[in-house]
């Protein structure tokens, strides 16, 4: 395992130069200014405070960048981490949250220890972009109490919805429309322009100025700690044990989604670049990363897709692009923490709406509901609205087991044709084949065939007329399990008993292994098993 982090770092370093550095720094500054805001909302938005953003992007974004599987992974704080810690401060409380970040980080480095970062693949992607649009909708009502200035109470976002019934929706307009400034500017802002200074940081600072200006009495950070070392932070002595059982759930659920994010983000760069991504090592860096974060009083960390694409478009040569953006963040937290702690909650709260309609892969959701997949619509739907109602963890294990039953129906699709040999012509022959093989039919069985299709297997050759001679064609069978076998074999059986003669053709190895494991040869001599329906017919290999 370190020989292969070694193996990285020369690859990633051979023939670096000044210039190249040069690139770098100019690049990690560039995310800095991107990330900067983010850190801030996505914190807020989580239920910590901005303190807890600055340090979770400063040291995640060193940290994970140094022991990073690529050389253009930019990590920090991310909105679909922010939904789901804002569920377990409500539930644990920040102490608890400190407690299974760290647990969280375990998992994610053992995952990458013993390398299983390929179970990504297991997850279809319908799932996948229904949990990032239930995600989304939860930063979206994460946010209503900043951006209406309004109070609500509950662990999840649909008992916050709720407990505006009981307490009534009193709207701060001010900070309302604070809050569309910020919208209003990052949805407008030119292209061009944010190339060099970035819609979410040029909106926050114009709605503050604005604000200031105005005198809104609107909540706002507040102060901000000059310090990479918070008072709040996970302290052992202080975890209560009794209640570790029951962060394991959450703590599973904050692995996955890194996990997720971390594999997805990876794979998109390295499409984009064509550069290396090693999926375990990312996991490994996720999982060192997360577990010291907590110790300095961050919150977890992940890595981040639009974070990193700034920093391919910016120029990131190597993972110093990811280091040097923390030194950034960090010039900041010095230097600019009198602003940030002025900045109105409404301001990061527009920022947070803007990310959460942005975050939708919504060419993949066109894709999904203009396909005609019924099947990839409700997945998307199922886990979209139980991550919603539950949650991450339950949202994917639902999605995963609906993708399984849809392919274990659609596998258990068998077709069985019978068609009756007739003298004619095949293949430039002139055979009076009803003279050799008297009345006979061919079966044709087209996919795979297990326990869940043989009563069709059984039925379909009982309504097949008493003849003399039946071929088997098993070309269109990739595979067949125990249960197949045996009923196939006792279809031979039958028949030969009724006087009818058998023979098998087109046979797949695989299919030809589980037969012979089920004695095959006891109900049908190796003669009559016979490479395709040419063969059965001519007896001519």
């Amino acid at each position: 395992m370190f020989d292969n982090y070694v193996q990285i770092l020369r690859n990633e370093f051979h023939g670096y130069n000044a210039d190249r550095l040069a690139r770098d720094f100019s690049a990690g500054m560039t995310v800095a200014a991107v990330a900067l805001p983010l850190a801030l909302a996505f914190d807020v938005g989580s239920g910590a405070d901005a303190a807890a953003g600055l340090i979770t992007a400063i040291i995640g974004g060193m940290v994970m960048s140094l022991f990073s599987g690529a050389s253009f992974q930019i990590s920090g704080p991310t909105g679909a981490m922010s939904a789901v810690l804002a569920i377990v401060v409500a539930r644990y409380g920040i102490d608890g949250l400190f407690a299974v970040s760290f647990i969280a980080g375990l998992i994610l480095l053992l995952l990458g220890v013993f390398k299983l970062g390929k179970f990504i693949s297991l997850i279809p992607a319908p799932v996948i972009t229904g949990f990032t649009s239930g995600i989304a909708v939860i930063i979206a009502l994460g946010q209503i109490d900043n951006m209406f200035g309004t109070v609500s109470r509950g662990e999840t976002a649909l008992e916050r919805l709720a407990s505006y019934y009981t307490l009534g929706f009193n709207i701060n307009y001010a900070a309302l429309f604070v809050a569309f400034i910020v919208i209003g500017v990052m949805v407008f802002w030119p292209k061009k322009l944010a190339e060099k200074l970035p819609s979410s940081l040029a909106a926050i600072a114009i709605a503050a100025i604005i604000s200031a200006v105005c005198g809104f009495d609107v909540p706002t950070v507040g102060a901000i700690p000059r310090s990479l070392v918070s008072d709040a932070r996970l302290s052992f002595s202080g975890i209560d044990f009794f209640r570790l059982p029951s962060m394991i759930s959450p703590a599973i659920t904050i692995a996955a989604l890194g996990m997720i994010e971390s594999l997805l983000c990876g794979a998109s760069g390295q499409q984009i670049t064509g550069g290396r991504f090693d999926a375990n090592q990312e996991l490994i860096s996720q999982g060192i990363g997360n577990m010291i974060i907590p110790l300095l009083g961050g919150v977890p960390a992940t890595a981040a897709i639009a974070r990193t694409s700034v920093a391919i478009k910016s120029g990131c040569q190597t993972r110093l692009t990811g280091i040097f953006h923390s030194a950034g963040l960090l010039a900041s937290m010095f230097f600019l923490s009198p602003v940030m702690s002025a900045l109105p909650l409404s301001a990061l709260s527009g920022v947070l709406m803007v990310t959460a309609w942005r975050m939708n892969e919504w060419h993949a959701i066109r894709r999904i509901f203009s396909s005609g997949f019924k099947s990839a619509l409700l997945q998307f739907l199922i886990t979209m609205v139980c991550t919603v109602v539950f949650d991450l963890t339950v949202a994917i294990v639902i999605g995963i087991e609906f993708a399984m039953i849809v392919f274990i129906l659609k596998a258990a699709e068998i077709n069985i044709f019978f068609s009756k040999v007739l003298n004619s012509k095949l293949r430039g022959r002139d055979d009076d084949v009803e003279a050799i093989h008297g009345e006979a039919y061919i079966a044709y069985i087209t996919g795979v065939v297990f326990f869940s299709n043989d009563d069709k297997l059984v039925k379909s050759f009982r309504d097949l007329p008493h003849c003399d001679k039946v071929i088997i064609s098993l070309r269109g069978v990739p595979l067949i399990d125990f249960v197949g076998a045996t009923t196939l074999i006792g279809i031979i059986g039958e028949r030969q008993r009724a006087g009818t003669t058998v023979l098998l053709c087109g046979v797949h190895p695989k299919v030809m292994q589980t037969l012979e494991r089920c004695n095959i040869y006891e109900a049908l001599p190796r003669e009559y098993i016979r490479a395709s329906v040419d063969t059965a017919l001519f007896g001519e290999d």
